[in-house]
């Protein structure tokens, strides 16, 4: 019972660093013109989204093979890429709306992922269709590219969030388990942390579509 509740802290606390980590980026870089055009007006933007999606690939299929030093850099360095590509919320949106979205993101996370560690209900079979919704939604954005819809991709928000907040509570719950994987735990809390990084994210940018304040 003693080690009972060792990972979720630690996961939490990670998961904070990341998202420290990805605003305080994007925020300086959105101060800073010179590093604007850099990252949106040429092909920059299109290599950090690669990149973040091959640090997202690598700790996702090595974590538990890789010394916990190198997860954590790893981990930095993909919120730290992120950041770079964060900094045009900075240029679109209101800052009190981003902080007020924030607020509201953190209490919607903090609901669920108190639900998932509480709840007696298993809920690992709802990870697959909360999988296939997602992937539906993803196919349904790269549609409405070509139509153009800005009420579909509204609606399109609301679904994702919904999807984004049943993956916070089954996400802590999987951790939650793994804590007596006897898997090393500083690799764990980095892939914890990771997860519950790209729920929140998501949670927090969708919100922001609905109910952000643009500078226009």
């Amino acid at each position: 019972m003693e080690n009972e509740n060792k990972l979720i802290p630690k996961v939490l606390l990670w998961m904070t660093l990341g998202l420290f980590v990805t605003f305080a980026t994007g925020y300086v870089v959105s101060l800073n013109d010179t590093m604007l055009l850099n990252i949106f007006t040429s092909g920059f933007y299109w290599v950090f989204i690669i990149a973040e999606l091959i640090l997202v690939i690598v700790l996702s299929a090595r974590i538990t093979k890789m010394k916990g030093t190198t997860a954590k850099i790893c981990f930095i360095l993909y919120a730290f890429i992120s950041g770079l590509t964060f900094s045009s919320i900075f240029i679109v949106y209101e800052l009190m709306s981003i902080f007020y979205v924030f607020l509201i993101a953190a209490i919607v996370f903090a609901i669920f992922a108190a639900i998932g560690y509480f709840t007696d209900l298993d809920l690992t079979n709802i990870g697959s269709l909360l999988l296939m919704g997602l992937v539906a939604v993803v196919i349904c954005m790269i549609m409405n590219i070509f139509i153009g819809s800005e009420k579909f991709n509204l609606v399109l928000s609301i679904i994702s969030i919904a999807i984004f907040i049943g993956f916070t509570a089954y996400d802590i719950q999987k951790i939650k388990r793994l804590e007596n994987s006897g898997l090393p735990e500083e690799n764990l809390a980095i892939y914890g942390a990771l997860e519950l990084y790209l729920d929140f994210i998501n949670i927090f940018l969708d919100l922001l579509k609905l109910i952000g304040e643009s500078k226009d």
